[in-house]
């Protein structure tokens, strides 16, 4: 066998599932069903959970009630709640809803910042300064979140030069890392590769992570390319569900459990439980009413992976496995 080079031996993994995957589906569910899923996830190894988003219920109604869904999970002390803030009230309410961290999010094109924020680009970049200063007041990190890094459904192409300039500034303001959007799935491995070494080469110390999409197919294979790079922290959504509600041609975020799955097959630790997992991912499935596109859950685990062979679904036995008790 061809050895690969140059992979981590851990990756983290943080679930997108509850804000991102949620927030593109038809469906909205109850405060109690997005509560049953985040305590479920809980249970699987998760250190990072993206509860929802801070953003104008009008535009994004399924994410209405993430205050009190915040209000309300089984909260673990070694767990990371996160929440999406575009603008100061939105950092706010996360203030008050107790987030551990806030993403702040801006798009690397100006079509897009416009579709998703309204703003643009150096309207957004201001309003970061100035949800940066208040995160900073309370004490909660705050990371920066770029959207359609690799490529713009209004715009097609975005400069790598604007993304290294975008991503100085945010660190200027004290991100703690920056995630890289692959908003619309329009990513490639080389081109993704030559972003991350682009920044690479200016900010060799700076924390970054990839978030992929697997609207064309590539999202997996993006994953391996970054990986190859140096990139060993990972967003994705459980069952595969997701997509942004303000790009045309953006479903389909990459697969948890699907990741993890191949991640484990190469040897690569994540800490996570993939039986949890796919019973998360059925669990979500069943709360939608319709088939997700994850394929470890129907293809079945592999027996030589530790915890391997597909386990029957048992909601019990993951809805009633010992937690923390909140904090």
């Amino acid at each position: 066998m061809i050895p690969l080079t140059n992979l981590p031996a851990t990756v983290s993994i943080r679930e997108v599932g509850p804000r991102d995957g949620l927030q593109n589906e038809d469906r909205i569910l109850t405060t109690e069903q997005k509560i049953l899923l985040i305590n479920a996830l809980n249970n699987s190894g998760l250190r990072q959970i993206e509860v929802g988003s801070f953003v104008n219920p009008r535009y994004v109604p399924q994410m209405a009630d993430t205050a009190e869904v915040f209000a309300r999970i089984e909260r673990r002390p070694d767990v990371m709640y996160s929440a999406i803030a575009p603008n100061l009230r939105g950092a706010q309410r996360a203030i008050e809803a107790r987030a551990d961290s806030v993403q702040i999010f801006l798009s690397a094109s100006e079509s897009h910042n416009q579709s998703n924020v309204r703003m643009s680009i150096n309207e957004s970049l201001a309003a970061a300064a100035d949800i940066a200063l208040a995160l900073k007041e309370a004490q909660i990190e705050f990371e920066a979140v770029l959207s359609v890094v690799f490529g713009c459904p209004f715009e097609n192409d975005v400069p790598i030069e604007r993304v290294v300039s975008m991503t100085e500034r945010l660190l200027e303001l004290g991100a703690s890392q920056i995630t890289l959007g692959d908003t619309t799935g329009m990513a490639h491995p080389r081109l993704v590769q030559a972003v991350v070494l682009a920044l690479r080469e200016r900010f060799p110390h700076a924390p970054l992570r990839l978030h992929p999409h697997s609207a064309r197919g590539a999202g997996l294979a993006n994953v391996l390319a970054a990986l190859e790079v140096g990139i060993d922290r990972i967003d994705a959504s459980i069952g595969g569900i997701g997509g942004c509600p303000f790009a045309p041609g953006a479903p389909g975020n990459i697969c948890t459990e699907d990741t993890v799955h191949m991640l484990h097959e190469m040897g690569i630790d994540t800490g996570l439980d993939i039986p949890k997992l796919v019973s998360c991912a059925k669990l979500i499935e069943s709360l939608l009413g319709h088939e997700v596109p994850g394929q470890v859950i129907k293809g079945g685990i592999c027996g030589h992976i530790p915890g391997g062979k597909m386990r029957p679904w048992n909601e019990a036995a993951v809805l009633d496995a010992p937690t923390s008790r909140t904090v």
